[in-house]
């Protein structure tokens, strides 16, 4: 029963004002669940339930969201779930026959890529297919956290419908001040430095959002799968080289051997930073939430690209 064919009437409901955010407790075998399969959905998920439910995120800190697995105890608890949110737009690689036996088998569904307005990759080997890395937008995330609000009440029963909207509430009004403080930081980026490298197709949405341009990166497709040639390296050397990119950036979820050594081919004095894009860290790390994630990377895509 997917959460899509429900509509989005209710949405207002995020609007309610009021209780403060809790922490997600111990799991009880009398408690309603909701399982997520990324841990960057997991934590917004998990700011908005609170303690109303059990949370279950399936991807480890620091993990590539194209590649993690999962146990056989966790594809069972999937099929137990009240609620089950994924990334949805081919994100989830690895899991995706799990999602779909979940699915099958009436597990209430929530695609987050469902209810955004989604970008296809503008190049590389991934060119006019969509693009699954809405989450460097944080405007997009608003959308999210309003549809997850509305399919939590619609689908996990006894939750309490005013503590969930209230939560999402709160929730979203970070994200808007996350927003503001993007635009001021960036804003102060010169036009011309504003030029995007990193191992792969990332930044679509945040380059969307915030007047970016993705020269390239050195993983040509969506997935970080996929392997450069050759050719596709030379290319973006060259590319590299013409736009007079500063900084390189290297996803956290992956070694920065592949960037480092592009960066070393460019014949330029490029810098190599690391950015969490792909995943959230473990606590003290930099990136134990997305609002910290979000805002770490912010500072160093600024420092990165200034003058």
């Amino acid at each position: 029963m997917s959460f899509v064919t429900r509509g989005l009437a209710t949405l207002g409901v995020v609007a309610m004002a009021g209780l403060a955010l809790g922490g997600c407790s111990e799991p009880s075998a009398s408690r309603p669940l909701v399982v997520v399969t990324t841990n960057i959905l997991g934590d917004v998920v998990s700011q908005i339930v609170g303690t109303e439910a059990e949370v279950m995120v399936l991807m480890k800190p620091n993990a590539d969201p194209h590649s993690f697995e999962i146990s056989a105890k966790e594809a069972a608890r999937i099929r137990d779930a009240d609620l089950l949110v994924s990334n949805g737009l081919g994100l989830e690689e690895g899991l995706q026959q799990h999602l779909d036996a979940a699915a099958d088998e009436g597990v209430a569904t929530l695609a987050a890529g469902d209810v955004i307005d989604v970008l296809a990759y503008g190049s590389g080997d991934s060119a006019g297919a969509d693009d699954p890395h809405f989450w460097t937008d944080p405007a997009r995330m608003l959308d999210v956290t309003a549809a997850v609000s509305v399919a939590v009440q619609q689908n996990v029963e006894g939750v309490d419908s005013e503590v969930i909207a209230s939560s999402a509430a709160d929730y979203a009004a970070q994200l808007r001040v996350l927003d503001d403080e993007m635009c001021s930081a960036f804003a102060a980026i010169p036009e011309a430095k504003r030029n995007l490298v990193t191992n792969h197709h990332v930044f679509g949405y945040l380059a969307d959002r915030f007047g970016f341009t993705v020269v390239g990166a050195a993983i040509p497709g969506g997935s970080t799968l996929a392997a450069p040639s050759a050719s596709d390296l030379r290319e973006l050397v060259e590319a590299i080289d013409d736009a007079g990119v500063s900084t390189i950036f290297a996803e956290s979820s992956q070694p920065d051997r592949l960037v480092q050594v592009l960066a070393d081919e460019a014949g330029i004095d490029v810098a190599v930073t690391e950015l969490f894009t792909e995943s959230l860290s473990a606590p003290g790390e930099g990136a134990d939430s997305y609002l910290t994630m979000m805002r770490t990377n912010t500072g160093r895509i600024a420092t990165g690209l200034s003058p």
